[in-house]
This record gives C-alpha cells, structure tokens and sequence, in this order.
C-alpha cells in the first residue's frame, strides 16, 4: 500500500484504505481498538478522525501516519523543486567549488525563514535546494559553529516543509542531516533545537514513547551543557514538543501526567521571557507555550480546558507567525467541534484560512474540519459557503 497523494480528507481516507484491504468497519475497528461507532462516524464525516486515532488505524492497518493521511498534492513546478531539493540533500557533504558571499549567505536564510512564517510554502520550496548547497560550501570553508549551524537551520526548515506536505522519507532524512551539521562543531543550543525536530518525526509517525526518550534525554543533555537564557530556550523548546507528544500516549492517565508535566516546565522556563524569542528560526516564549497547550488539551480530550486559556485567541497570539496562528486557531475550531459549537469552529476555521491559506490547504485537520462541518450542515450554511469559496473545496 503506497504513499500516495490525495485530495481526500484524512477519514475519508481512512474509507479507501479499509476497502483496499477488503476490511469490514468492524475488522478495523477491533485491530484499532475503537469502537464500531466511532469508526462509521469519522468515515461518513460526522466526527473528525484525531490524531490518536489515525495512529491506531496506522498501526492496525500495517501503514504509517502520512499514508493514513495522506500526502499533500503538489503542482508539477513543486515537483521539479522538490526533486532539486532531493539532490541537494544527496549532496549534503559534497560542497561546490566557488566561494559563497556570507552576507547573501545570511540574506537567503533571513529569505527562508520569513517564507515558513508567512507559510507560503510554493516559493519556499524553489529558495530551499539552493540555500542547502551555498550553506554547505560555506560550512566547508569556513568550519565554524556559525557556519555549521546555518545548514542545520536550513535542513530544519526542510523538515517543516516535509513534515508539513507528510513527505515523511524527507522529513527523516532532513532530520538526520540537521543533526550531522550541528556534529561538525560543539553545538549544544544546535543540538537542542535538532532533537526537537527529530522527535517531531516521532509524532508524526505516531510512535509518541520513542520521542518523549528522545525528548527527556535532550533536556537532560541541555540542563548539563547550557548555562542562563540558552538553557531557558533549549528546556522550553524541548518541553514544547514534550507536551505535544505526551498529548497522544493512548493512555489517558500517562497522557494527562505527562503533558502536564511537560507543559509546567515549559511556562516556568518562559515566565522572563517577556516576548517571543527568535531560536535558530523557531519561536519561544509565552505564546507559543499558550498554543500547544491548547494544542494538547484537545488532543487529551479536553476542549473546556483548551478554550478557557484566553478570552481572546487573536490578542492572544499577536506577534506569533501564521506558522503558529493557523495551527491554533485550527485547534480551538476542533476543541468548538468537539463541544456542539459549529458557528464557532467555523469561525476559527476561516480564520485559519485567511492568516495562512497555503498551510490550512495542506494541514490534515483544517481538511478533516471542513469535511465534519459540512456533513453536520446539512442546510445551506452561509459561513460555511463562504469558507467553501476561500478554500477552494467543494461542499
């Protein structure tokens, strides 16, 4: 069964892979251990298939995550810019022979980073093959911390864009890449900031036990190796990724236990951070701790709990980037979902689409959302036509 790409939205997807196998709901349903119900409802569009369940329909089913869900569909450009990207990685060792100017070095990275928190992934993957090879000669030449650490934060950025579009074969290759670089010379904030984006292909793969080691094990490392702000950052942004994995253990219990645990660790590294704070072109502080939390507390079955962390999302998240604004705001239309409120999911659903349309287009669960919302509209739904045309999905 291959990774192949689809317009489908991730339950109905689930639909085509049970009758590819020629599985009943009820065969599924047992090797998935939910139930019938559930099964039928998240198929037909009447409840959107989470995160936990995708993992235990992956499992049962013998497949991964991103064939779960699906591959994002790409334009025939996209594709010629994904294989340059390819080749680029392939060559990750092999730099080229003329010299790079470091300070067009620096603009093209600044370049990169404004294009993932603008989300406009299309010109992002035509700057990414390019940067990786000028970074990577740099590197070569110069061989320092600095100029190590500029691949790595360009393979980081290739991680985000694989593991966005669920190019999961990229996403680890890009990981592994990232932690090569930061290897090249001592790094520990580097090494922090590459684990992180490692355990993220744990979360994506579903195999959330492996990342929180991987998680536990770098904080460990950063709380030893880092001294002040740097350490702050590191455990912040570890807990972070800690809090979300936690999130989806299977067990409920373990699963409260250990977000929570997570979750008070990162608010206390962030109190003194008075506003966002650039790490290597990941964002930390105060809001962003807000957004997985809430994050986190639906993935835990807690929708209350998530939309009582602010009064209002959109004063909540100012200066945050679309990277972080569309997620949340798909989060808190699933935490509405989740309790009857469709107006309101509906809401945060088309905002997600106007702060960042190009992510929400290829986000699983702004799909999934949309799919549920339009199956429990049964009548023509004015806000729910007007996100219809916006996102170019048909009712």
């Amino acid at each position: 069964m291959g990774n192949t790409e689809t317009e489908l939205a991730p339950g109905a997807h689930v639909a085509v892979l049970r009758k590819a196998r020629g599985w009943s709901q009820a065969k599924l349903a047992r090797r998935a251990a939910v139930s019938v119900s559930l099964l039928s409802k998240i198929e037909i569009g009447d409840r959107a298939l989470t995160p936990a369940v995708a993992a235990a329909v992956g499992q049962a089913l013998g497949v991964s995550m991103d064939q779960v869900l699906g591959r994002a569909p790409i334009t025939p450009t996209d594709e010629q810019h994904l294989e340059a990207l390819r080749a680029a990685m392939r060559d990750y060792d092999l730099p080229d022979r003329q010299a790079v100017q470091e300070d067009l070095l620096s603009a093209a990275l600044g370049q990169a980073h404004e294009l993932r928190n603008r989300v406009d992934v299309t010109r992002l993957l035509a700057v990414l093959p390019p940067l990786l090879r000028d970074a990577t000669t740099h590197a070569y030449r110069a061989n320092t911390p600095a100029a190590w650490m500029i691949v790595a934060e360009a393979y980081s950025i290739a991680y985000w864009l694989a593991a966005r579009h669920r190019w999961m074969d990229m996403a680890e290759l890009a990981v592994t890449r990232q932690r090569w670089a930061v290897e090249q010379q001592p790094n520990p904030l580097g090494a922090a900031v590459a684990c992180r984006d490692r355990a993220g292909t744990y979360l994506n793969f579903g195999d959330v036990e492996r990342g929180l080691t991987l998680v536990d094990r770098a904080i460990a490392d950063a709380q030893h190796t880092l001294d002040s702000t740097d350490r702050d950052l590191a455990v912040c942004l570890l807990n972070l990724r800690g809090m979300t994995l936690a999130g989806r253990l299977r067990d409920n219990r373990e699963a409260v236990r250990e977000a929570e645990r997570h979750m008070q660790s990162a608010m206390a590294t962030s109190q003194g951070m008075n506003r966002p704070l650039d790490v290597h072109g990941l964002t930390v502080g105060p809001q962003n701790v807000l957004a997985h939390r809430l994050a986190t507390y639906v993935d835990l079955g807690k929708p209350h709990d998530a939309l009582g962390l602010s009064d209002d999302l959109d004063q909540a998240l100012t200066g945050m980037p679309a990277t972080r604004v569309a997620p949340t705001h798909i989060n808190a239309a699933r935490a509405h979902l989740d309790l009857g409120n469709r107006n309101d999911a509906l809401t945060h659903l088309t905002t997600a689409w106007t702060v960042a349309p190009q992510m929400a287009r290829i986000h699983p669960m702004s799909r999934e959302l949309f799919r549920v919302l339009s199956s429990l509209n049964q009548r023509s739904n004015a806000q729910l036509l007007t996100l219809s045309k916006l996102s170019g999905i048909p009712l």
